[in-house]
């Protein structure tokens, strides 16, 4: 087989070892908020609105996408130190976990419980808490979770806005001011979120596993691998999130589409 391709399999088996290809298939769980961000609901764009959702988060499409970029940019060195990890005992029982939570649409439902467990651990006087405040540190250390955040919702509002779906009251320098405004509000609403999934997921291991798992997640190499995934699940999302506000365009409003 060509090198390039031997290459791509390895990606491919890594994806698969570290769970990140579920964790893409996560991402089509976000377009049902996304008629919220322009005003509406899903049911204001009628019957056609899951076909039109699926057929834009495709899972294989954002996989390849993840395949193209990481066949391009993961070094072996980190590749191999990554899924040496995760292919242990813990490390695939962590991924079980973290698969299954992944697949649970973020919802009141799963926040609710996560909270549940939060403030059972904080009356306890539990470690965990500081424990997993360190995982999302050492998962986003370059502390790119809001402004991905930020940038996916802008992408999104100005194809939306040149699709002609809605008609926004700003421009492009007065959405950014808005979201300069908001990031104290959005940076704290993301922080209790990770903290309530990771409280929600990791929920039956041990405190001694957690501190084993945090302690992978901040080595080196990992930070390199984590910095690239968190790369490519905003560049993917942004995308897709671009992707569906052209094609929104196909929809018309009521169930008779």
């Amino acid at each position: 087989m060509p090198a390039a391709a031997v290459e791509r399999g390895k990606v491919e088996a890594f994806l698969q070892v570290t769970g990140f290809d579920v964790a893409l298939d996560s991402i089509a769980l976000s377009a049902g908020n996304a008629p919220e961000m322009l005003g509406f609901t899903a049911s204001d764009f009628g019957s056609q609105w899951t076909r039109l959702s699926e057929s834009v988060f495709d899972q294989d499409k954002m996989r390849d996408l993840a395949l193209d970029i990481l066949t391009e940019t993961l070094e072996d060195e980190a590749l191999s130190h990554a899924a040496a990890f995760y292919a242990s005992d813990l490390g695939q029982r962590l991924v079980m976990a973290e698969n299954a939570s992944h697949l649970v649409e973020e919802g009141d439902t799963k926040q609710a419980a996560g909270e549940r467990i939060i403030a059972d651990l904080v009356k306890s006087g539990s470690k965990r808490v500081a424990l997993y405040h360190r995982m999302s540190r050492a998962i986003d250390a370059a502390g790119a979770g809001l402004r991905s955040v930020q940038e996916i919702q802008f992408r999104f509002l100005m194809a939306a806005s040149a699709a002609g779906i809605v008609e926004l009251q700003l421009d492009a320098e007065g959405l950014r001011a808005l979201q300069r405004a908001q990031e104290t509000e959005i940076r704290m609403a993301l922080q209790a979120s990770n903290l309530a999934a990771s409280a929600y997921t990791y929920q039956e291991f041990s405190d001694a596993e957690v501190v084993a798992y945090v302690e992978a997640l901040e080595a080196p190499l990992m930070q390199r691998v984590y910095e690239l995934l968190n790369a490519v699940q905003f560049e993917i999302t942004a995308n897709r999130f671009e992707a569906l506000a052209y094609r929104m365009k196909e929809l018309g409003r009521g169930e008779d589409i």
